[in-house]
């Protein structure tokens, strides 16, 4: 009997180039995910979900990214929400929001980067004024994946006196704008758009964390271990076509075995710090590996396909355009430096 799960990635891989051009909701590709249970992946099992975590889910994660990077993208901003709900210990919104989130018949995404890689040296671009039962948000989110489907955004806001809330943000609140989707290289269906704000009062019902400073403090700095997971897998993708051409052509044997032995060296690393072998340098650090390794990946894939692989249709200029896409999400400054420097090592030094 086929695996329901190994279904569902062939689905989304045939439907994957659709998924990246298309400036729409992927339904099709998003209904796979339904039906493969991923939608529950992250998600406790108090709550509906599978609870998993740690490597077990980092490798469903890598194998969806080779798949559909789309919808893997998409994924997990909807499981980074999840996961800020489940720890923000408010229990009553867990109980509201996580059930229908593991069935799929809501949907929600994070609106965080004000708060980490976006707009970091000028005014907040989302701010909030505290009231005695309620905040009142004004400004914007920047980068939010799948806007116009959501049904809550998990947002950070910043105070006057510089403190920091997280709050569920309802998407029907007045005063919610949701932008047109960005116009991306890559991406396309992930229908990442700005989320405006003008005067929208949200009650401290659907408060998540703060006020406090630097309330993502406890997540770590961004390009944690899910970000360098997807880059892997789509780079998977790229040295899985390269091993198979080279059965073909001895001339991609070497290249090709070189990339694989480089991604799972990355992969052992990925996985020993998700079983907590490492600090957040490290996964800084891996990150910039995992950076460098799908650019590689990705254009020595458009290299062995030659004129063919520069066609639209064909997965190889796919995932070189794709695989630009990590060097400006989730990346601190920290991981662009070390990425930069990596870019600049074989040609400069």
């Amino acid at each position: 009997m086929p695996d329901p799960l190994e279904s569902a990635f062939e689905r989304l891989a045939q439907q994957a180039n659709h998924a990246d051009e298309v400036k729409a909701w992927p339904e099709a590709s998003w209904q796979a995910l339904r039906e493969s249970g991923a939608l529950a992946w992250s998600i406790p099992s108090a709550y509906g979900g599978q609870n998993l975590e740690g490597v077990e889910l980092l490798a469903r994660y890598e194998r969806l990214a080779s798949a559909c990077l789309t919808s893997c993208f998409i994924l997990s901003q909807r499981d980074a929400a999840c996961r800020r709900i489940v720890g923000s210990g408010n229990e009553e919104l867990c109980r509201e929001l996580l059930p229908p989130l593991a069935r799929g018949d809501t949907f929600a995404t994070v609106g965080l980067s004000q708060l980490t890689t976006s707009r970091q040296h000028v005014r907040p671009a989302l701010t909030a004024r505290a009231k005695e039962d309620h905040f009142v948000l004004d400004g914007f989110m920047p980068w939010v994946t799948g806007a116009a489907r959501a049904d809550h955004f998990v947002t950070g806001a910043v105070l006057e006196d510089g403190r920091q809330i997280l709050a569920a943000l309802p998407r029907n609140l007045p005063g919610v704008d949701v932008q047109p989707a960005l116009d991306l290289m890559a991406l396309q269906s992930s229908m990442t758009a700005e989320v405006r704000c003008e005067n929208v009062v949200v009650s401290k019902r659907w408060l998540l964390a703060g006020p406090v400073e630097k309330v993502l403090a406890k997540r770590g700095m961004g390009g944690g271990l899910e970000t360098s997971c997807l880059a892997l897998g789509l780079a998977g993708a790229a040295v899985d076509y390269l091993l198979q051409q080279a059965e073909m052509r001895p001339d991609l044997q070497d290249v090709a075995g070189r990339l694989q032995k480089a991604r799972q060296t990355v992969r052992d690393e990925l996985y020993r710090l998700a079983e907590g072998g490492g600090e957040a340098e490290a996964a800084l650090a891996l990150r910039a590996r995992a950076n460098s390794l799908v650019l590689r990946a990705t254009q020595a894939a458009l290299a062995a396909g030659k004129g063919a692989a520069f066609l639209k249709g064909h997965p190889a200029q796919r995932w070189a355009r794709q695989a630009l896409f990590f060097l400006v999400w989730s990346c601190p400054r920290p991981a662009a430096e070390a990425t930069l420097h990596l870019l600049a090592s074989d040609v400069c030094d």
